[in-house]
């Protein structure tokens, strides 16, 4: 079983020996007899807890806790005074110790502070643990900024994460890495060890959207869950909800979001009780809200609800300071999982994979360098390896301009649009969200086009 490791820090050697014989029947115990002496001792122990008077011989009480908290940020530290001394003791608490104590020491007293402290250690340290495990299980540790603008946004998200509760938009097209910022706002925030839950906006079934986001109450569908349900905002009560594709939300379930965000409370579908929950809101969202809000298809009001903080991630092309760090980071992931050994990638493999649109983003980069370590052999990657890339043919809405050619008998526009839908729909299975995401543009403008063109699905 872990013991405790304990400095007392007094000149009083009367004191020193009666709290050590006290302390050493639980705890590992060692003695400094002045503030010099403690920050010698500091570095090479691992100290929990530091018992320190204020008034010491040399550097006094304070200047000592100041430097302590510069060698050991863990250490829980209680302060010892002998006299009432409010100033030192306001100055102390300030700088971050935890109590005081006045002597002459009240043993129980000390026994209770001593015991309340190590276990807020306890726990300040089982977070921290938790913390790491989540930062390792999204890769959060590893989120490559080389460009000026990622970088920016990273210290965008860092500042928004310290706010408790403030609503954050984020802006980018599909594969640039909304969902990672999201999670990375969360992580760093004081949210972290509560549920970060994600909803695809375009995937819920117009009919199912309230009772997915507000969840219902028992004997409201027939075929529902007996007791009911919780919809999501309620599971993630106490952390953060991340709402991706927020442009796809149908014009109910707006005015719905609209008064939650107001009132932070809802009604379950078939509720007549209402239900107040604590989470904060993240809007991710590959299109112009702006844009949404002119076509007549997202509320205004609510733009303005979501758009209290807003990070712009710009498109993989535009950030061509990350792609050579991007690859190598991937190049690495994949020589673990499939156990090979590419090192380097050549100049002109290099140059094309600068030159390359990446109309799909990180994602798309990502999927290319999997395909090769998964499919080829060496120790580089070749151009050759990456010739599939200038063979693709692009069908994305987000595609650059110029990679269309208008051909010289010209075309009809409605013809190609009609002729896009269709490939989307193969492609998606059938599924009109799959196909609209592929052509970017809205759910509801994807069934209007089919509408208008007659298209069989």
């Amino acid at each position: 079983m872990y013991r405790y490791k304990i400095l007392i820090v007094d000149d009083d050697k009367l004191l020193q020996n009666s709290l050590d014989t006290i302390l050493s029947e639980k705890y590992d115990t060692r003695i400094a007899g002045s503030g010099e002496e403690a920050l010698r001792l500091i570095p090479s122990h691992n100290f929990d807890l530091v018992l320190l008077d204020i008034r010491l011989p040399g550097i006094n009480g304070i200047e000592t806790l100041r430097r302590i908290r510069q060698l050991n940020g863990e250490a829980v530290v209680i302060m010892m005074t002998a006299y009432e001394d409010v100033k030192s003791v306001i100055s102390s608490m300030k700088l971050g110790a935890f109590d005081y104590l006045v002597k002459p020491l009240d043993i129980e007293e000390l026994d209770l502070i001593i015991e309340r402290s190590l276990e807020t250690l306890k726990l300040k340290r089982e977070v921290e643990e938790l913390r790491k495990q989540f930062v390792k299980d999204y890769n959060l540790e590893n989120i490559v900024a080389q460009s000026p603008t990622m970088k920016l946004a990273l210290r965008l998200a860092d500042t928004i994460a310290r706010s408790y509760d403030t609503t954050v938009l984020i802006e980018g097209k599909t594969g640039t890495g909304k969902e990672v910022i999201a999670r990375l706002i969360h992580h760093r925030s004081d949210r972290f060890d509560k549920p970060f839950v994600s909803i695809n906006c375009g995937a819920i079934s117009k009919d199912l959207v309230e009772s997915e986001l507000f969840g219902y109450e028992k004997g409201t569908f027939t075929g529902g869950l007996q007791e009911g349900k919780k919809g999501k905002f309620e599971a993630a009560n106490g952390g953060t909800v991340l709402l991706d594709e927020i442009s796809e939300l149908l014009p109910a379930a707006q005015v719905k979001l609209l008064t939650f965000l107001e009132e932070k409370a809802f009604y379950p579908v078939g509720g007549s009780e209402k239900k107040h929950v604590d989470v904060r809101i993240i809007a991710a969202t590959n299109k112009s809200l702006e844009e949404c809000i002119r076509e007549g298809s997202f509320r205004e009001d609510l733009y303005y609800r979501l758009n209290v903080a807003r990070i712009t991630i710009p498109p993989l092309r535009e950030r061509k300071e990350d792609i050579a760090a991007l690859t190598l980071f991937f190049m690495d992931k994949f020589n673990q999982r499939f156990r090979k050994n590419f090192q380097k990638v050549t100049d002109d493999a290099g140059r094309l994979l600068m030159e390359h649109p990446w109309t799909g983003n990180v994602r798309e980069l990502r999927n290319a360098i999997e395909r090769v370590m998964l499919m080829e052999e060496g120790p580089e990657i070749t151009k050759g390896h990456l010739d599939f890339l200038t063979k693709a043919a692009p069908l994305s809405g987000e595609t650059d301009s110029t990679t269309w050619k208008i051909p010289p008998e010209g075309l009809i526009l409605d013809e190609l649009d009609r002729d896009l839908i269709v490939q989307a729909l193969e492609r998606s299975g059938g599924n009109r969200a799959k196909a609209a995401k592929l052509l970017g543009m809205s759910r509801p403008t994807m069934i209007y086009r089919i509408e208008k063109y007659g298209i069989k699905v």
